[in-house]
């Protein structure tokens, strides 16, 4: 057994997670140029929240019995769903910008949504295991996993959270394409997801006009739809090749939306210019060719869907994001995983690193199926 599971997967994280501290550390400074803004409590609460529980959420499912972690996906699963509903309720749900996301814990707030994501990835590996073969049935394929998938997306729709739903059916329809989906189901899926996107796009303002500034990233470039791919665009072209250098950003003060949030790879990018951007870019490729690695060497079919979900929904986000940033895809509101403002985000995010490598450390060329990993 290896004891860390995968060692150039570890150092990929080590890297990931040490630079964005220091990268979320020089973002969090442009909030000393705003009002009732306080960068040590900003900082804290990303480490206290979710860098060191994190970590240590890391450890735990990394050493975990894989069969512990197995048994309790389905109590887990329901437990985010559950969660995720509370965010309506009054008094215990938190509103605000125009969505329920998050619960109030008196001390702080969380989002479960990063929770259900997991849950969500666990529920789905292990029916995808356990219904090998019988993929192609619509009793024992499509309707499980429209099942499953189904009703945390609609619960992210309410609230609303489109950009988790696009991450999570993004990775649920690849693990379900891994399990061997036939056409049939993928022609489903796909109108599906079409309709919905419209039905989004033409009931819900806010993304519509995303859609239109992704078009037409100059036609409004004022406090508006326009205004933060102006910014961020102004910011990346700033660092020219090599960059201002740490911590020099300038667009970061009162320019910058969201310079800690997911504007934090413009803030990356004047910083350290275009090197350092490919660079950041090929650390992630890099997480994502492990990551698969793993997958495809799992020693059970759980364990090679559940470690290509985990891996896929941490690169999705960050490339999703970035290339927003870019302009080169509509903004999406996601955080950049490992460095972006969010205690949830990051401890969910190193939580899934911790089961990756629990799967990483009994891996071998696969064969038979069980329901644990």
């Amino acid at each position: 057994m290896r004891l860390l599971g995968d060692r150039f997967f570890v150092l990929i994280v080590i890297v990931l997670v040490a630079g964005g501290l220091a990268m979320f550390f020089s973002a969090s400074l442009g909030l000393l140029a705003r009002e009732n803004a306080s960068v040590t409590h900003i900082f804290a609460t990303q480490l206290i929240l979710g860098l060191i529980p994190g970590i240590i959420a890391l450890f735990i499912l990394r050493f975990i019995p894989s069969k512990l972690i197995a048994k309790g996906t389905l109590p887990f699963y329901i437990a985010c769903l559950i969660l995720t509903v509370l965010v309506f309720v009054p008094h215990i749900g938190v509103h605000a910008n125009g969505a329920s996301r998050w619960l109030n814990l008196g001390f702080t707030t969380f989002q479960p949504a990063e929770f259900l994501k997991i849950g969500t990835i666990l529920m789905l590996g292990g029916y995808l295991a356990y219904a090998r073969g019988k993929i192609a049935y619509l009793r024992s394929g499509l309707v499980p996993f429209l099942a499953i998938v189904g009703v945390p997306v609609l619960l992210l729709l309410l609230q609303p959270n489109t950009s988790t739903v696009i991450v999570l059916g993004i990775t649920c329809t690849v693990m379900y394409i891994l399990a061997g989906a036939p056409w049939r189901d993928l022609g489903i899926l796909a109108l599906i997801a079409l309709i919905g996107v419209m039905g989004l796009v033409f009931t819900r303002p806010y993304l519509r006009d995303r859609v239109t500034t992704f078009l037409h990233p100059t036609s409004d470039a004022s406090y508006s739809s326009g205004y933060q791919i102006q910014q961020s665009l102004i910011a990346i072209g700033s660092g020219g090749i090599l960059g201002r250098g740490f911590g020099q950003s300038v667009q970061k003060f009162n320019y910058l939306p969201e310079a800690v949030d997911d504007s934090v790879f413009a803030v990356f990018a004047e910083e350290f210019g275009f090197i350092g951007a490919i660079a950041l870019i090929i650390v992630f490729a890099g997480f994502a060719a492990r990551g698969f690695r793993i997958a495809s060497e799992a020693s059970t079919a759980a364990g090679a869907y559940i470690a290509a979900g985990l891996t896929l929904m941490i690169v999705l986000s960050a490339f999703l994001n970035i290339g927003a940033m870019l302009g080169v895809l509509p903004l999406t509101g996601l955080p950049l995983p490992f460095v972006s403002h969010g205690g949830t985000a990051l401890f969910t995010a190193l939580a899934a690193v911790g089961i990756i490598l629990n799967i990483a450390s009994t891996r071998r060329k696969m064969k038979g199926d069980t329901s644990h990993f």
